[in-house]
């Protein structure tokens, strides 16, 4: 599996040595198209609308468990090719209300990535 590369600090896309759009292959590319499903509304996506986490409706301005938070992202993982598991891990919430946490993902081919968000 490839997809384009993006900048892992501004996520706009990324050109190699000779000046082409860089491409990323798995275990990365499967770990970057995770980060983006989790990033993205539901239904923003124009050429998926199955893709993304349902921000508007059930998470922004919501009272929310943490365990539905972590299902909704497990889900979402859950539908990105190559991913086999997917496993949610909360790790702290700042005074600014800014969630972080991490992603475990097994791959469908047994390896093991780790995504943060």
């Amino acid at each position: 599996m490839q997809t384009l590369l993006l900048d892992r600090s501004t996520w706009d896309l990324v050109v190699d040595a000779s000046g082409s759009l860089a491409v990323a292959s798995a275990p990365y590319a499967v770990a970057q198209n995770v980060a983006c499903a989790v990033r993205v509304f539901l239904g923003e996506c124009w050429y998926n609308t199955a893709l993304g986490l349902p921000y508007l409706t059930n998470i922004l301005g919501r009272g929310q468990s943490a365990a539905l938070f972590r299902a909704d992202v497990e889900h979402t993982a859950l539908t990105v090719a190559g991913v086999a598991q997917a496993v949610c891990v909360l790790t702290a919430i700042s005074p600014a209300r800014r969630l972080s946490g991490v992603i475990q993902l097994t791959l469908t081919d047994g390896s093991q990535t780790v995504v943060s968000f």
